[in-house]
């Protein structure tokens, strides 16, 4: 059977009167802060505005989004710089490891927040760096307050400092309401990493 014609679909742009970069926060005990933020990125390239993803915690285990994102070209680019999560066992690095590399992944967001090629920066899991004493409170800050008026930041991670909740402009809290994970079933490729 022959499928009706259908008319095209009218697809219209908004475009914001006085466009500004936004300070956005995602946060709680609930899976799926980076994913939002990731979709964040995904949305900013369908735009063709260029993305700059900085992990703090990741980078000793694969993660999905690393090569996914190499599939969006030049539009982004991501910095998986930690060591980990720190203070969960079996992670093998020093506290000071970890400080020293969430020093140069601050370092590094600083860099590519003031370079002017980045409409969106996400900071992932800088919330827990914060939390683990990795990067201090003040460091945050000082990016917010540096941040370019047209420039997005995201930040997410479990406990977000309420200093800068106040000072974002949309916060959302994940909650767990149900996890595979405390049913043992096995972290899914795709899904959880």
């Amino acid at each position: 059977m022959e499928q009706p014609a259908t008319a095209p679909l009218r697809v219209d742009k908004l475009q914001p009167k006085e466009p500004r970069g936004l300070v956005v926060v995602i946060t709680g005990n609930g899976k799926g802060k980076t994913t939002s933020a990731m979709g964040m990125v995904l949305r900013a390239c369908g735009h063709g505005l260029r993305s700059c993803i900085v992990q703090f915690m990741k980078g000793d285990l694969y993660s999905g989004e690393w090569d996914g994102v190499k599939r969006l070209g030049d539009l982004v680019e991501l910095h998986a710089t930690g060591k980990g999560f720190c203070g969960l066992r079996g992670n093998p690095y020093t506290r000071e490891e970890h400080r020293a590399n969430a020093q140069a992944a601050i370092a590094l967001a600083r860099e590519k927040l003031l370079s002017g090629a980045f409409n969106l920066i996400v900071l992932d899991e800088i919330n827990n760096a914060v939390k683990h004493r990795l990067v201090d409170l003040e460091q945050v800050l000082a990016l917010l307050d540096e941040r370019p008026e047209r420039v997005h930041l995201v930040l997410t991670g479990r406990n977000a400092p309420a200093e800068v909740v106040e000072r974002a402009d949309t916060v959302s809290e994940v909650n767990e309401i149900k996890h595979a994970y405390r049913q043992q079933i096995e972290p899914q490729p795709g899904i959880d990493y």
